[in-house]
């Protein structure tokens, strides 16, 4: 998912997001690429696609990158491994910029941790 096409799809679903997660959504997301697949499980929630006016699922983790409250964020087709990113990409969603906050660079590393 490109960053046009993920703000497009998160402020369609900021709504939801925020009646599940107190968060007010930054309208992009910040790819992290892991040496390993990382499969989502444990305590998930779902923004359905009638909520947000969607066309899939998506299925959101807590987790802090940073220091900073945030969210991996799933569709259904990436649970599966048939969406935009392979497994070993986590799309983090919070109520900040990264990039501009931290001045992050492609091939940086930074700390990540999942709840």
């Amino acid at each position: 998912m490109d960053f046009g096409e993920a703000s497009y799809w998160m402020k369609k679903a900021e709504s939801a997001f925020k009646k599940k997660t107190g968060l007010k959504l930054f309208h992009g997301t910040l790819n992290i690429e892991l040496e390993d697949e990382y499969v989502l499980s444990g305590n998930l929630e779902v923004l359905h696609k009638e909520e947000y006016g969607g066309i899939q699922e998506v299925y959101i983790k807590e987790c802090e990158v940073l220091g900073n409250k945030s969210y991996i964020l799933r569709t259904s087709k990436n649970m599966t491994n048939n969406g935009d990113h392979p497994l070993n990409i986590l799309e983090i969603i919070s109520d900040i910029n990264f990039r501009e906050k931290y001045k992050l660079k492609d091939g940086d590393k930074i700390q990540i941790s999942i709840k």
